[in-house]
């Protein structure tokens, strides 16, 4: 068993918090109810469509709610507050400036070419595109991810489980992944994203009730400003707090970026993180994707992102507050901001900002409602490794094996292997989880694992898509050429890697991981442009449904949207989202 050592505890007597049969009962309601919704969308299981994508049959306000959900995971919910503790409320820009944006672009101008082409996949779609290289890069490089993306979900799982309720680490993963695998394998996607919605609601009713009452103990918003304020200007300089204008104002950021110059770090937040980490994420990833493409029409698809930004903007506000609230609040968190040490935390080997969240349940939340937050953490948890995993399993299914292993067998057969893939999947992840115990901030982890994955994947699909002439064989060579970049930058950073960074480049941390996205995507438009000079295009009548220039305007819009009252229209919602976000930025 030493490969799970990363995941040491300390014994259950030293739990975070005492829980009583009442927390118990709610927290095993929430499992009643989770694995309920899987039987039942078990019925509407006929082939491995209804399997994989729900059969396209999906409303767009479930589809909407699942979307944001399946992004609003544990890995979102501990990195962020994490986040909230360490550099305060740059940490928006995550949302507002690296979200909302990207999910409107994908809404109005991707999900038709996603939807209207039928492809069950992002990775099918690059194979139209550009064929069988950059299919293959991308598809592999996706399961990867997924795989390494889900073991994080399974660390925070396992470290939170035994925190609060002091279940052995073993007892916790298995009754975790036992419970994501029986809705997954029963009901497919379907049940995933009804359960999403279900966990959407629970995650902000656990979270709601902690931000308030945290707020209430400090004296409200101009309270915690104070407080801030008091901190950072007696902190010792060794801890390197951030002044508290940095930590208290989302622009220019620089407690964020890492830079020190105000204009850089504007430019690096903006173009690194809002435009090739955000829209590399948004756009071409495929566990949000995925929930679009179950939806029923190509409005109700378009609309899924769109509906799913409205939340999303407003999420900030019950996820990095709390984080901003424990620095200040509880004393753990107060002595590792002021460069301390504190022993214990989740894993047992010290407080970390991962933390953050934890430990303001432990402080400011009575019985019921600690039950209720615990639920809340769960739903987090399933919520996204049930997408890692669904996401897995199709591309796994139906892109690697199908396409490249075992061709022409019966669709039984791919749903059978869809479900082993499920099995398999979440087995690995146990083992990649021990990698992200390594990080104090997960959110470091996962914006290099962004960088490497979707910022290159995003350079060769908006040049695929808006330029005609690039070819089959510049969408795999820049592909791999700009994942190589990001992951040479990534080794030359600080600590993107601890021990096995170089310290060539001055960049540490997530302002590391803005300049490595960004390198990917201009290392990888660099050399797709040179590829497609040099190699032969496809025809243009191949290009249909493909790329924009080619495709007919009808094939983009759902004739039928015209005659919807405008709140139910595709553009006049996102341009109400966009006035809110750029209202948000301004005010904050």
């Amino acid at each position: 068993m030493s490969h799970l050592a990363p995941f040491a505890v300390p014994a259950a007597a030293s739990t975070l918090i005492n829980a009583t049969w009442l927390d118990y009962t709610m927290v095993a309601l929430y499992f009643v109810f989770v694995l309920g919704i899987g039987f039942i969308a078990r019925r509407s299981v006929s082939d491995s469509i209804d399997f994989f994508l729900s059969g396209r049959s999906l409303p767009a306000w479930v589809t909407g709610l699942a979307f944001i959900s399946a992004n609003l995971g544990a890995v979102e919910i501990m990195g962020m507050s994490a986040n909230g503790a360490q550099i305060g409320l740059p940490t928006v820009h995550y949302f507002w400036v690296g979200a909302i944006p990207a999910m409107l672009f994908l809404g109005v101008v991707m999900m038709p070419f996603y939807y209207g082409s039928k492809v069950r996949s992002v990775p099918e779609f690059m194979l139209r595109r550009f064929g069988t290289g950059a299919h293959l890069v991308n598809a592999i490089s996706f399961a990867l991810a997924q795989l390494l993306i889900a073991g994080v979900n399974l660390y925070l799982l396992g470290s939170i489980v035994h925190a609060l309720l002091g279940w052995p680490l073993w007892v916790a993963l298995l009754v975790a992944a036992a419970i994501v695998l029986s809705y997954i394998t029963l009901g497919g996607l379907s049940a995933a994203i009804y359960n999403e919605v279900l966990q959407f609601f629970v995650i902000v009713a656990s979270l709601l009730p902690l931000t308030l009452i945290g707020l209430h103990r400090v004296g409200g918003w101009s309270g915690l400003q104070q407080k801030i304020t008091a901190f950072a200007g007696s902190a010792p300089a060794k801890a390197a707090v951030a002044p508290a204008g940095q930590q208290l104002h989302s622009w220019p950021g620089q407690a964020l970026s890492g830079f020190g110059s105000s204009f850089l770090s504007v430019v690096g937040i903006v173009f690194g993180l809002g435009f090739v980490l955000s829209f590399g994420y948004w756009t071409t990833n495929f566990v949000e994707v995925q929930r679009a493409m179950a939806s029923k029409s190509i409005s109700a698809a378009r609309k899924t992102p769109i509906i799913g930004a409205f939340p999303k903007m407003f999420v900030p506000f019950i996820v990095i507050l709390p984080g901003m609230i424990s620095a200040v609040l509880v004393k753990e968190m107060v002595q590792l901001k002021g460069g301390g040490s504190p022993p214990g935390g989740a894993s047992g080997q010290g407080v970390k900002y991962n933390d953050a969240l934890l430990l303001l349940m432990r402080d400011v939340l009575p019985n019921g409602l600690l039950g209720l937050a615990i639920a809340g953490l769960l739903a987090a948890f399933m919520a996204g490794m049930a997408a890692n995993i669904s996401a897995f399993n199709t591309v796994f299914s139906y892109d690697l094996w199908q396409r490249y292993l075992r061709k022409d067998h019966t669709d039984d057969y791919y749903l059978r292997i869809g479900r082993l893939a499920t099995v398999a999947a979440t087995i690995i992840a146990i083992f990649t989880a021990s990698i992200a115990s390594s990080f104090s901030n997960i959110m470091d982890y996962l914006q290099t694992l962004f960088g490497f994955f979707n910022a290159p994947l995003f350079a060769t699909f908006i040049l695929g898509m808006f330029w005609k002439r690039m070819t089959p064989a510049a969408g795999w060579i820049g592909l791999a050429s700009g994942t190589l970049s990001a992951v040479v930058v990534a080794f030359l950073s600080k600590d993107a890697f601890g021990s096995a960074s170089l310290g060539v480049l001055p960049l540490s941390g997530q302002g590391a991981s803005f300049v490595a996205a960004s390198t990917a995507f201009v290392v990888d438009i660099a050399v797709s442009y040179a590829a497609s000079l040099a190699t032969e295009p496809k025809p243009a009548s191949e290009l249909r449904g493909l790329v924009y220039s080619e495709t007919p305007r009808e094939d983009l819009v759902d004739p039928e949207e015209a005659s919807h009252p405008w709140f139910q229209r595709t553009l006049p919602l996102a341009g109400i989202a966009l006035v809110l976000v750029l209202i948000l930025n301004f005010a904050f």
